[in-house]
C-alpha cells in the first residue's frame, strides 16, 4: 500500500501522472527513513531538514505539515503494509503537484506520497572481513551551493555514477566537487580517519546535509581524545588514511576496505557503530 496525500492506495494502481512536477522537472524532495518496530530513527532531524529544504525550494508548506502529522502518516503506511513490528525502509516524497512549465502554475499545490519496503537489519552492524571497494567518479562534478546539499529528485550524478560503479565492479564511488575536493560517496557522507584525527567534508563543499552525518559528528564531539574537523579532503589524502567510511541512515556506518591499491581497517568504524547503536537504544 502507498500513502498518497493521506489515502492508502494499492501499489499496483498508478497515482502519479505524467504531469507531476516531480516527474517532469525533478521539482521534488525526499527523505529516506529507517523505521524499527514503529520508531522512526532520527525523525526530528529528518523533519527539520525537509522543512528547510522546502523553504530553499520555495515550496508553500501546507499548514498541516507538522512533525506529528507526517509521523502519523508514515506510521499509518507502515501499519497498512504489516511492517509495524519489524524493520522497514520508508521514502517520504514531497513535490509541487501538477501545473505550469518551469514556473509552477497558481494552482500547483504541494503533495506527498509515502512508500515502504522491508529492511532486514533493525540495528547497525559491520561484518568481519567485509569487502567494500571504491574509486573516484570523475565524469561529472558537483558545483557547491545550497541546492547541492538538498535531498532532491535531481540525482543524475548518483544514477550515472552507480552505473559506472557496477560496470567497474566497484561497491561505490566517491564524488568530487568543481574544486576537485572529495565531498561524499554516491549514497552517503564520507569520513576519513588518520590517527586521532577525523575529517569529513564541510557542507560548503557541496556534500549532502546528512542526518547520519550529524549523528556521527555528535558522537565524535563527545570524545575528548579525538580531533574532529569539517574540512576539505583532497584525493591525495585518501591513500594516507587509516580508515575511510561512509554514513547514511539506512546502513549506518559502512567501512571502505579498498581504494585503488590501498586497503583499510575498520576497528574505529566498529567502535563508532557500537556507540551509534547505544545512542539509538537510549533514545538520545
Amino acid at each position: 500500500m502507498v500513502n498518497f496525500n493521506g489515502n492508502l492506495i494499492d501499489s499496483n494502481n498508478t497515482v502519479l501522472t505524467s504531469e507531476n512536477r516531480g516527474y517532469k522537472y525533478g521539482d521534488a524532495l525526499f527523505e529516506t527513513l529507517k523505521v524499527v518496530n514503529g520508531k522512526i530513527f532520527f525523525w526530528e532531524d529528518h523533519y527539520f531538514r525537509l522543512m528547510a529544504s522546502m523553504r530553499i525550494m520555495r515550496m508553500d508548506i501546507p499548514m498541516n505539515f507538522t512533525m506529528e502529522f507526517l509521523e502519523a502518516e508514515i506510521l499509518k503506511t507502515i501499519d497498512a503494509n504489516n511492517l509495524l513490528n519489524t524493520s522497514a525502509r520508508v521514502r517520504l516524497n514531497v513535490d509541487r503537484g501538477k501545473g505550469g512549465k518551469y514556473l509552477p502554475s497558481e494552482t500547483s499545490k504541494v503533495t506527498y506520497n509515502i512508500i515502504t519496503e522491508v529492511f532486514d537489519e533493525p540495528f547497525y552492524s559491520i561484518k568481519d572481513n567485509q569487502s567494500y571497494e571504491v574509486d573516484l567518479y570523475k565524469d561529472f562534478f558537483v558545483s557547491p551551493g545550497l541546492l547541492s546539499g538538498l535531498k532532491s529528485n535531481n540525482k543524475a550524478i548518483q544514477v550515472i555514477g552507480s552505473i559506472y560503479a557496477k560496470e567497474n565492479d566497484l561497491d561505490n564511488c566517491l564524488v568530487l566537487n568543481t574544486n576537485k575536493s572529495v565531498i561524499e560517496a554516491l549514497n552517503g557522507n564520507l569520513f576519513l580517519v588518520k590517527g586521532d584525527k577525523i575529517k569529513t567534508p564541510p557542507l560548503e563543499d557541496g556534500c549532502l546535509k546528512g542526518v547520519m552525518r550529524k549523528q556521527v559528528l555528535e558522537i565524535l564531539s563527545k570524545d575528548v581524545n579525538l580531533y574532529t574537523e569539517e574540512t576539505s579532503i583532497s584525493p591525495f589524502e585518501l591513500q594516507k588514511a587509516d580508515e575511510l567510511f561512509i554514513t547514511n541512515v539506512i546502513k549506518g556506518i559502512v567501512p571502505i576496505s579498498k581504494y585503488r591499491k590501498k586497503t583499510y581497517g575498520c576497528e574505529f568504524a566498529k567502535q563508532l557503530t557500537n556507540k551509534l547503536n547505544t545512542k539509538i537504544r537510549l533514545g538520545s
